[in-house]
């Protein structure tokens, strides 16, 4: 095999088999993902231009049943402060998003039994009503067909839930055996039978993770076809089993955030937070390899930090949905610009 056929392939048929998704990952280097790169910002700009969606985040509640063991709001840490935002400090932070010009916004928490279907659809209803012109995305977790029903009605159009690895050994390593790699998809075919949008995405050097697995995650998706994928590097957190493992790299993710463009030149693509934390530049980056969504982050400044999946998250200056001229500024930078729409997705 041949690194640059395998780049022409991939840009021509859109799809790689997995040998050869490895192969392209074992011979990385500099050039080819600058050419990557190149095609993938191409391709993005065919469909989207040069704009870069912001979505306000709302991380609502650091509650959670499950134990994933990279994840620093498992349930078992006792060292974190537990919050949980009411439906007036949700709307009031939907206000404070509106009123700066977000027309997006993701509502985000850990997968906490308080926030039922009783008390999460009216929540939901209560957004839509009074920002009808916005797009609600929910990230909520795993739940059943008919609560994905419910929020839908209730005014829900897009659902993020990451699958975080489709292969079982390596999923099995990653959480405690009572959660279920099949239920996981289950609740992604779910969702788009309920009528969602539906994101799903990986990390990038997660514990035990190798090359074969990454190529596996991308066909899986490749075989979704979602509308949205999220992808960013694994960051350890001090109180989980994985405090001393090393956190992915910035690098790999760039270089898979290329790939999965160019394997579908239509996904809605973020440069996320962990990116930015683990590499200064690293959403700039993101947004130059075909990423096209940033997350700043609407959450009431005094819980922002208990929202700690993992150590050393970025959580004030051009990442608080606030700063809207520092992050306009960092994306202009680079011959971008923020547009503050509902920022959907292009078939």
């Amino acid at each position: 095999m041949n690194v640059w056929n395998l780049i022409e392939t991939l840009y021509k048929d859109q799809t790689l088999e997995k040998e050869e998704l490895v192969f392209l990952l074992e011979h990385r280097d500099e050039e080819t993902a600058s050419c990557l790169g190149e095609l993938a910002r191409k391709e993005a700009q065919k469909i989207y231009g040069n704009k870069v969606f912001p979505r306000g985040l709302i991380e609502f509640t650091n509650y959670c049943k499950n134990n994933c063991y990279y994840c620093g709001i498992q349930a078992s840490n006792r060292n974190i402060s537990r919050y949980r935002l009411s439906q007036e400090q949700i709307l009031s932070a939907c206000q404070n998003g509106y009123d700066l010009g977000y027309r997006s916004f993701v509502l985000q928490g850990g997968e906490d039994p308080y926030f039922s279907d009783e008390r999460m659809v009216p929540v939901v209803e209560a957004i839509h009503e009074s920002f009808p012109d916005c797009a609600i995305t929910l990230s909520l977790g795993e739940r059943s067909l008919e609560s994905y029903q419910k929020l839908h009605a209730a005014g829900g159009r897009r659902y993020l839930l990451r699958h975080e690895a489709i292969s079982p050994q390596l999923y099995g390593k990653l959480h405690p055996e009572k959660m279920s790699l099949r239920h996981r998809i289950q609740c992604l075919y779910d969702l788009r039978t309920a009528g969602f949008q539906v994101g799903t995405g990986f990390m990038v050097g997660a514990p035990f993770q190798t090359l074969e697995n990454l190529a596996d995650d991308l066909l899986f998706i490749q075989k979704l076809h979602p509308q949205m994928t999220g992808i960013g590097p694994f960051v350890p957190h001090h109180d989980t089993r994985f405090r001393d493992f090393a956190a992915g790299t910035a690098e790999l993710t760039i270089f898979l955030i290329s790939i999965l463009r160019l394997m579908d030149h239509h996904l809605l693509l973020p440069s996320t937070t962990a990116l930015g934390t683990i590499d200064p530049s690293g959403r700039e980056k993101g947004i130059l390899a075909g990423a096209n969504v940033v997350m700043p982050n609407l959450s009431p400044t005094d819980v922002r930090k208990d929202y700690a999946l993992y150590d050393n998250k970025i959580c004030t200056g051009e990442e608080a949905a606030e700063c809207i001229g520092c992050l306009s500024q960092r994306v202009e930078s680079i011959g971008y610009q923020l547009e503050f729409s509902q920022g959907n997705y292009r078939p």
